[in-house]
């Protein structure tokens, strides 16, 4: 195991050290003049997505195609990963996290755009699609389309599994004194349950789920965020300041630099958002017959929920908590800075928080199940989903006992790789991506 996380933590420096971090912010900076700042379309999107269909062939509705896309980015990333992110990158991760977050929706757009072009309807009306039928009939590259839906798949069981049950694990553990393996067990029984019934199970828990558990987080927040609201400014001066110049040590954080903040904020950003890595391109090909651009406009709002929200108010959480306390969170590890900061809530913080944590990861459980479906059935057929259903229900007990560095390691290292061919459907094909949408 040694060797393995010595090798994760060496590619990984060098992947999130630079290359990856140019590239993809140049595709977030690109889609963003080519779609002339697409983002300005936020109100129509979030109108969309919340519009009743007036179609009815075979697909899912347009809440149901954001609530699972969301089911599957809102996860740890959002609380456990901002955590990390701050922990190792300095205050001013919460920037490049957001900025990812928000530059992101361009690109967002564009993947779920190809995803929607390229797909193909099936005999029972449903339809097929993301990066990989983009690379296959707009490439015209079965290979590399294989190679996309196996690293889906390999995702599937980190980004999927092993980083959200180890959530769930841990949460369980500590507030109520649940053995580790026996929360993982409870989880992949509850998953189970959920992902036999389909995509029409999945679909429908997503759309109660997501809703209930993100009104009750953000409630935690704001009560958090008025209880701290002397140090709201200050923590945003903080969070811009250090993302461009070196920070001086905060509470239990070691000083940063620049590169630091960037390598982890950005790679949170894109773990939970996913903008880049084409997995929201799959849901929104399984909508409604929709023009490609108002499903993409749709999909693209859940990177401004996941991210621009979400991550931006857990950031700021964290900082103003800091500030308020520098002391709180000293003496604990990376993963815990949003718990000491809800620590502040007597009584109800710690519940709230544990019951999101375990919400959020239970949910993108079920959201990522879907993506290693598609991945599963592009791969080898219908045949083999049953297979990769057992697969993924035993990862999530795994991941559950695994420890929480090499399952992190794990995870930006599965999403770099990801990264790779889905940009390059989105460079090959920027031609096929209106201008002025």
């Amino acid at each position: 195991m040694g060797h393995i996380l010595e090798f994760l933590s060496s590619a990984n420096q060098f992947l999130w050290g630079g290359p990856l971090l140019i590239l993809l912010l140049g595709t977030h900076l690109y889609y963003t003049i080519h779609c002339r700042f697409i983002q300005r379309r936020i109100g129509r999107a979030i109108r969309l997505s919340v519009t009743p269909d007036s179609h009815s062939s075979g697909g899912m509705s347009a809440f149901a195609t954001l609530t699972t896309t969301l089911a599957a980015t809102l996860g740890t990333g959002n609380i456990v990963g901002v955590s990390t992110a701050i922990a190792l990158g300095g205050p001013g991760a919460v920037f490049w996290c957001w900025l990812t977050g928000l530059l992101g929706m361009a690109t967002t757009y564009a993947e779920c755009y190809l995803g929607v072009l390229y797909r193909k309807k099936q005999p029972d009306g449903s339809y097929l699609g993301g990066p990989m039928y983009a690379l296959e009939y707009g490439l015209h590259s079965k290979p590399l389309a294989s190679l996309y839906c196996f690293l889906t798949l390999l995702a599937s069981y980190g980004v999927g599994c092993s980083t959200q049950s180890k959530a769930i694990a841990d949460t369980a553990n500590r507030l109520f004194h649940i053995p580790e393996g026996v929360a993982g067990l409870a989880a992949a029984l509850f998953t189970g349950l959920v992902i036999l019934g389909g995509i029409s199970s999945i679909s429908r828990i997503c759309m109660r789920l997501v809703p209930a558990m993100g009104a009750l987080y953000i409630g935690g927040c704001v009560l958090l965020l008025i209880m701290n609201a002397p140090w709201i400014l200050p923590a945003l001066k903080l969070i811009i300041t250090a993302a461009f110049t070196p920070s001086a040590a905060l509470g239990g954080i070691a000083g940063s630099t620049l590169l630091l903040a960037a390598r982890y904020g950005i790679a949170r950003g894109l773990f939970t958002n996913e903008a880049g890595l084409g997995t929201a391109a799959i849901t929104a090909a399984s909508g409604h017959t929709r023009p490609p651009h108002d499903q993409a406009l749709i999909s693209m709002s859940a990177t401004f929920w996941d991210t621009v929200v979400m991550c931006a108010i857990t950031g700021l959480v964290i900082v103003t908590g800091m500030l308020r306390n520098p002391s709180l969170s000293e003496g604990i590890s990376a993963g815990d800075y949003t718990a000491a900061a809800f620590s502040a809530l007597p009584v109800i913080g710690p519940v709230i928080l544990g019951i999101s944590i375990i919400a959020f990861a239970a949910a993108t459980l079920i959201g990522w199940s879907y993506f290693g479906d598609r991945a599963v059935s592009y791969l080898f057929g219908g045949r083999a989903i049953k297979t990769f259903k057992f697969w993924y229900l035993f990862m999530i007990f795994l991941g559950s006992i695994l420890p929480l560095t090499f399952v992190w390691e794990m995870t930006d290292f599965i999403n770099a790789l990801m990264v790779i061919p889905n940009l390059l459907a989105l460079w090959l094909l920027r031609k096929k991506i209106p201008r002025d949408p």
